[in-house]
């Protein structure tokens, strides 16, 4: 019986902890992330939907604007996690590749920009000390991580570009390449 109530108890702890974690995240980032939503509706409402449509659509014409300069400006404006929220302009086809690109560079930003994924600055902090102890600049590490990560996240979008045609052939679905006005 010891064991069985022993069960019981852990397993009544994980959902309490669970229940603690929530709370955690509704006194820190959902309250965040609600204010961003609010303010980038607002943002939309001023400027209009249908130019935002407009910019999705001249942005998926080049796959440099799609998955360089697009991503670069969401995440620098948005952040972590509402960057990825500027897809919605996109078209069906190039959505994939734009979430792709853009989680990849909420991640080689960080240390130029920390507040694009400040969730995730202890992961740079802890390399640029190493960087900092052997003597070296961490700051010309962090402009090569956004170098190259501007890069990578163009191939990765890219390569998210061949692998949504071959699944949409796959499946015999076919993705609009245009904006839905």
């Amino acid at each position: 019986m010891h064991y069985i109530t022993d069960f019981a108890e852990g397993f009544m702890n994980l959902f309490t902890l669970g229940g603690e974690n929530f709370i955690g995240w509704m006194t820190s980032i959902v309250p965040v992330v609600l204010m961003l939503l609010v303010a980038m509706n607002a943002i939309i409402a001023l400027i209009g939907e249908e130019r935002m449509n407009k910019l999705g659509e001249l942005s998926a014409k080049n796959p440099l604007t799609r998955y360089m300069i697009l991503p670069f400006i969401a995440a620098f404006m948005l952040g972590n996690p509402m960057a990825m929220s500027m897809g919605r302009f996109l078209p069906e086809y190039y959505k994939p590749s734009f979430i792709a690109a853009q989680m990849q560079f909420c991640h080689t930003s960080n240390g130029v920009f920390p507040h694009i994924n400040p969730g995730e600055l202890f992961v740079w902090m802890g390399i640029a000390s190493g960087i900092k102890t052997l003597g070296l600049n961490e700051m010309e590490l962090a402009i090569r991580y956004l170098l190259v990560g501007l890069i990578m996240n163009f191939v990765g979008g890219w390569v998210t570009d061949f692998t949504t045609a071959f699944v949409a052939k796959q499946q015999g679905v076919t993705l609009s390449k245009t904006v839905e006005l």
